[in-house]
């Protein structure tokens, strides 16, 4: 066990900085290309080729069928670049995990946000993606429409609430950004209202950050068309009937308020500390490798080793070898 911990170990430590590529060495997820095209140190990183510009742009001209940064000539590729970075993953959670329970004082949390359209995919980033680990070192929340309880406080409390531990994943499947999307579009609050919540969450995300809280924010950018065809599917199929809602079809005649929405979300709330990254959400094998990339650059990142013993090793191994 001692062995397979270190080399364990030694491949998080090659691929650290590293897209992680199948072939040969996939089974033990050491090899590693700097990025399609491209051989040298110097290739941008995903996070680098996802994050939303500073400039003003619309969402409206991005390409939602594109695949950025994927190493792979495409889909036929996605399976084996998934099987090469599982155990990659797997393993650099199970550090962060292990760094809360040695010291939850010193420990950080990651936060992943994930945002978009109905049909965009979040459902399916959990399942593929964070699937990929340890599922005692994740709090998975999702956010419905409000409560009375959570109605009767400031529209963070019901975030703050869910916030991870030390040493945990937190995925948040939508999040305090739906109180300037939904609640937008659909006037639920006056416009002065929501016109402060940037502010109000720019602010609370810088308070996380100061707290040592790694921010991963992902905007799955499906297109109108992908999302019509997604939702005929489940229509078409008696087995997907119950992950079909008639008030996604609200939501969708409301497109391009939405996308104005967006718009304002990603060019007001986009800092250093808490940047959002634009993923392409039309192939879903994309989506999928994308987000699946970015969390392991940003565990990778935070350079954990594994924490020491803080009892007798020599000692114990005598005790376990007399019973």
């Amino acid at each position: 066990m001692a062995k397979k911990s270190k080399k364990k170990a030694k491949d998080a430590e090659r691929v650290a900085a590293k897209a992680v590529k199948p072939g040969k060495a996939a089974k033990d997820a050491g090899t590693a290309t700097k990025g399609k095209g491209s051989e040298g140190p110097t290739a941008p990183r995903l996070s680098e080729i996802l994050r939303a510009p500073l400039a003003p742009f619309d969402v409206r001209d991005l390409d939602t069928d594109a695949a950025p940064g994927f190493p792979g000539s495409g889909k036929a590729d996605a399976p084996a670049f998934k099987e090469a970075l599982e155990p990659v993953l797997s393993d650099l959670q199970e550090r962060l995990y292990a760094a809360g329970r040695a010291d939850p004082t010193t420990a950080p949390r990651v936060l992943l946000i994930l945002q978009g359209m109905d049909t965009s995919g979040k459902g399916g980033v959990i399942r593929h993606t964070v699937g990929m680990v340890d599922p005692q070192g994740i709090q998975l929340t999702s956010f419905k429409s409000p409560t009375k309880e959570e109605l009767r406080h400031p529209f963070l409390w019901r975030i703050r609430n869910a916030l991870p531990d030390p040493g945990m994943l937190g995925v948040f499947d939508r999040s305090q950004y739906e109180d300037v999307l939904i609640v937008r579009v659909n006037e639920l609050v006056p416009r002065a209202t929501w016109s402060r919540r940037y502010a109000t969450i720019n602010n609370f995300e810088k308070s996380l950050a100061d707290q040592g809280y790694v921010i991963i924010k992902c905007f799955l950018h499906v297109s109108a068309d992908e999302q019509k065809e997604r939702l005929a599917k489940r229509l078409d199929n008696p087995d997907k009937h119950w992950k079909y809602n008639p008030g996604d079809l609200d939501t969708r005649a409301n497109w391009e308020a939405y996308a104005d929405a967006y718009n304002d979300m990603l060019a007001k709330c986009n800092p250093e500390h808490a940047p959002w990254y634009i993923i392409p959400a039309d192939k879903k094998w994309y989506r999928n490798w994308a987000v699946a990339e970015l969390l392991r650059e940003k565990l990778a990142d935070l350079g954990l080793g594994w924490p020491e013993a803080d009892f007798d090793v020599a000692a114990e191994k005598a005790r376990l070898a007399e019973l």
